[in-house]
């Protein structure tokens, strides 16, 4: 995995938005199987970048284990936590399914639930403080 560079930790400027919004994500597979091993790992994170790219999200941090995946991404304002789980999951699952046969076999590929938590580059007591500095300017 590549390092960050200082581009990955500045805000986006977008038509008539300003924003960093950084999901972390964590997929397991149905059962929590280790099914992310024998080269499907490796697959798994070319997938994901690509579905990075497809869609103007940068990929911050990706771990891949045998029996789950945490994920940094940063996107725009117009995707919601659920829109970028979905793209992820939808695309692993069917592009793994293909081109690798066995995963057939599963029921599904992932659990239908996630984890996902927003990160930023400031705590959350910083932004209060600082909303409550701004009060009666």
């Amino acid at each position: 995995m590549a390092k960050l560079s200082a581009k990955d930790l500045e805000y986006r400027h977008e038509g008539n938005s300003v924003s960093l919004i950084n999901f972390h994500f964590v997929f397991v597979p149905k059962r929590r199987r280790p099914v992310l091993v024998r080269g499907i790992g490796d697959r798994a994170q070319e997938i994901m970048f690509e579905v990075a790219v497809q869609n103007k999200w940068r990929i911050l941090s990706l771990g891949i284990q045998p029996d789950h995946i945490h994920l940094l991404v940063n996107v725009t304002v117009n995707d919601s936590a659920a829109k970028v789980a979905h793209r992820f999951k939808g695309r692993l699952s069917h592009d793994l399914r293909i081109e690798f046969e066995w995963l057939k076999k599963l029921p599904s590929m992932w659990t239908p639930s996630y984890f996902v938590g927003s990160v930023g580059n400031v705590s959350t007591a910083i932004v209060r403080q600082y909303i409550e500095s701004q009060t009666g300017k």
